[in-house]
């Protein structure tokens, strides 16, 4: 009844909570952890019915090639990627690269339940509405690639970029205002706006996806 699984992630707490909460409903699960460097290894040499596959940035180019080299080698594998809310060049991706399904991060066990079914009996595991998406890419790319950072970018006035700009360098509201020559509840806003804006909780978070989207170099070269 229970399906021979593998889960693999780099965020160990995460591939052992998923894991024990697998075996929990009667499935046998044959690791749990390993850093995404390894991972087709790992599956290749265990060759379980079903693999989650996790990763953390499912646009990145190159981030499915495990998935690749498990299909190559171990084509009768089902890999589901497990990652957060994807775009749909993300999605397409990874059917692109022989992916049987893509299960959010934030999905309760049973919807994960659900999609190892699915890949087992050989069916998509994804949302209806990612699924489109990700066909219509495959089928019709766009004819530009998809530049996060320059449409951050453009969501944001001068102001705010530069705001953010301060915030990645780790000045606080105190030293924005300071050097912005502005009152402290005005880079306050500001900084609220920015957050807003980029969709993040923090200004970490919001630091972290203007480096990892090259918001900042575009930022640079714009006001430079």
């Amino acid at each position: 009844m229970g399906v021979r699984l593998m889960v693999v992630d780099d965020h160990r707490l995460l591939a052992e909570a998923l894991a024990s909460a697998l075996k929990l409903r009667g499935h046998r699960v044959l690791a749990a952890a390993a850093p995404a460097a390894g991972a087709a290894d790992l599956v290749i040499s265990r060759a379980p019915e079903v693999c989650l596959l996790g990763t953390a940035t499912p646009a990145e180019p190159g981030i499915f090639d495990p998935v690749v080299r498990v299909k190559r080698e171990r084509p009768q594998v089902a890999v589901l990627v497990l990652g957060p809310v994807p775009s749909p060049r993300g999605i397409a991706a990874a059917f692109a690269a022989g992916a049987s399904g893509y299960v959010r991060h934030d999905e309760r066990i049973e919807g994960v339940e659900r999609a190892i079914m699915k890949a087992r009996a050989g069916e998509a595991a994804v949302a209806p509405a990612l699924l489109q998406g990700a066909f219509g890419e495959l089928l019709n790319p766009a004819a530009q690639p998809d530049d996060e950072g320059q449409r951050l970018l453009r969501m944001l006035t001068p102001r705010e970029v530069e705001v953010l700009v301060r915030v990645a360098d780790g000045e606080d509201t105190r030293l924005i205002a300071a050097g912005m020559g502005i009152a402290p509840s005005t880079a306050r806003t500001h900084v609220q706006r920015v957050l807003m804006k980029l969709g993040v909780g923090s200004r970490l978070e919001a630091a972290a996806l203007a480096a990892r989207t090259g918001l900042l170099d575009r930022a640079g070269a714009s006001g430079g």
